[in-house]
């Protein structure tokens, strides 16, 4: 998330055109999730400032995860190739399977596709409905207003089709 708005469509009478104002200074803050295929719910990290998109906020939300569901034996996780998910380019990542790895799974989406991501829908729902063209003056108003969206919006479906489609020839 982006103190500084993304721009994107607005609806607005014809011939007026609305002011997305920035507060200057961009700051950022990352949020790991992660949906349960079964019910819909979504787990949420949010990530440390100045932490960034890493290996240790992917890290912590593996914990979350594990606390969330402490009455599963082995937690499958999907995610996508970003080098901090991956143990091939992340020490820290490499170093917490050799501990969790009995607990906790790891699954990797194709290179380059988030349409098959199911938590990449999440996010540009959120997107389109908190972060664009937000007038937010502080991250912890935009934080809030993110996190208030996610208590009224407590499951997201995952869309199988994109699982039972037979590749093309």
């Amino acid at each position: 998330m982006n103190l500084n708005p993304k721009v994107g469509c607005l609806w607005m009478r014809r011939g007026q055109q609305a002011a997305v104002e920035t507060p200057g200074n961009n700051e950022k803050r990352y949020l790991a999730g992660s949906i349960h295929w079964r019910t819909g719910t979504i787990i949420l990290t949010e990530g440390r400032p100045r932490e960034g998109r890493s290996a240790a906020l992917f890290c912590r939300h593996l914990d979350d995860l594990r606390r969330a569901f402490r009455h599963y034996q082995v937690i499958h996780v999907i995610c996508d190739n970003a080098g901090t998910h991956t143990p091939g380019h992340s020490k820290l990542v490499r170093a917490y399977l050799k501990e969790w790895g009995e607990r906790v799974v790891l699954h990797y989406l194709p290179r380059y596709a988030p349409d098959t991501n199911p938590v990449e829908r999440v996010w540009w729902r959120l997107h389109e409905a908190v972060t664009r063209n937000h007038r937010c003056q502080t991250m912890d108003e935009l934080l809030d207003l993110t996190f208030d969206w996610f208590t009224t919006r407590t499951h997201f479906r995952v869309r199988s089709e994109v699982y039972s489609e037979t590749p093309g020839k």
